[in-house]
């Protein structure tokens, strides 16, 4: 074979793998809230908030809450973890449902997050279900 073909069979090898490299170290995996307490990296979570945990601590610009498992009703007896949060409250965040975070878990437990996207009820649903339309009664027309 050609020096030429094999320097550039190389240059592309070099190049895919350090493509993939970037790509996996770079990709945020979703994970449980157990997980997360035990994640090396950054990962992303989502959580129901428990607003009787809930607090800001003005002197240091720091959202301290506490995020229990998605899946449970309550949050009694619910997996729950620690969260504190600098940045910017989003303004809807006492209306919200659940967040994801992204982050991770520093030495002393506690789920440092970088990011939080508040997740609200939509302001598009019907309080009761007398407000939703009976599609059945539409089907002729379409």
């Amino acid at each position: 074979m050609n020096a030429k073909i094999i320097i550039g069979i190389v240059v592309i090898a070099v190049f895919i793998v350090w493509g993939a490299t970037a790509f996996i170290e770079t990709t945020i995996q979703y994970v449980s809230l157990d997980e997360a307490m035990h994640a090396e990296r950054t990962v992303q979570v989502l959580g129901k908030i428990d607003f009787d945990q809930t607090t800001y601590n003005a002197d240091s610009s720091r959202l301290e809450l506490t995020v229990y498992d998605d899946d449970a009703e309550t949050p009694i007896g619910a997996k729950a973890v620690k969260v504190f949060y600098y940045g910017v409250v989003p303004g809807n965040f006492d209306q919200a449902t659940s967040v994801v975070l992204k982050g991770k878990t520093d030495d002393s437990g506690v789920f440092i997050a970088e990011q939080m996207l508040v997740k609200c009820p939509s302001k598009y649903q019907g309080e009761s279900t007398e407000e939703y339309q009976d599609m059945t009664e539409h089907q002729g027309g379409v």
